[in-house]
């Protein structure tokens, strides 16, 4: 069997807050990051953590990229840079070395591919890798809590070609009930009004806008009600 697995980093303002991510389906994916590092770096630390999750099973791996500069790294320029004592061409230092030597460690052994995804293009797996490492990143600007993920879980869903998020989405559709839970008046939002009687508001949406909200909520393990709460 191949897992196949999108991985993908952000960072606001580059460098700025920053988040990884790796993504197979919605039982299986992981992500972090830090307050300050560059997109290259969450792009490398995406890699080199689905790789270490992974590192138990004995399943090639197909790793879903947006970024050349990191499958190049990878599958081009490591071992020049490793013979030449982690120096590029001109003699200057590896950027993001630490990374680099991480990486080269976990690939010992492992039966792995990487295939170039145009990045913003609608991709289901690299949009989901790409909308949760965008919340980290988000999330360690706003001084908010970190979505990690559940990881790569053992004995939950089978790790399944590119098709297979469209089958787990629908479990966290469910989340909507969530919402009418009462909250701490610290918490209330623009629609969380400190009276007894709820409010209502509509808001008119085309089947194209409609899908992405669905998509982004999807991707940030939220219902799309909590997503728009979010951006207000």
């Amino acid at each position: 069997m191949t897992i196949t697995a999108a991985a993908d980093g952000s960072a606001l303002g580059n460098p700025g807050p920053a988040g990884w991510a790796w993504y197979i389906d919605d039982n299986n994916w992981a992500a972090g990051g830090w307050k300050h590092a560059t997109n290259n770096q969450g792009e490398l630390k995406a890699v080199l953590e689905l790789f270490r999750a992974t590192a138990h099973v004995d399943d090639d791996l197909l790793v879903l990229c947006d970024s050349q500069y990191v499958i190049n790294s990878v599958t081009k320029w490591m071992r020049g840079w490793k013979a030449k004592g982690w120096r590029k061409a001109d003699g200057k230092p590896v950027l993001n070395l630490d990374l680099l030597q991480e990486i080269d460690e976990a690939l010992v052994g492992r039966k792995y591919r990487f295939e170039w995804v145009k990045g913003h293009a609608n991709h289901p797996l690299n949009e989901a890798a790409d909308s949760r490492a965008r919340a980290v990143s988000e999330a360690y600007q706003r001084n908010g809590t970190i979505p990690t993920g559940p990881g790569f879980v053992a004995g939950g869903a089978a790790p399944t070609k590119a098709a297979a998020p469209t089958k787990a989405a629908p479990t966290k559709a469910a989340a909507p009930a969530k919402a009418a839970a009462p909250r701490a008046s610290a918490d209330l939002g623009l629609f969380d009004l400190e009276v007894e009687r709820p409010h209502t508001v509509q808001v008119a949406l085309s089947a194209e806008e409609l899908g992405r909200l669905k998509r982004r909520a999807t991707g940030r393990g939220v219902s799309p009600e909590e997503l728009l709460r979010d951006l207000i």
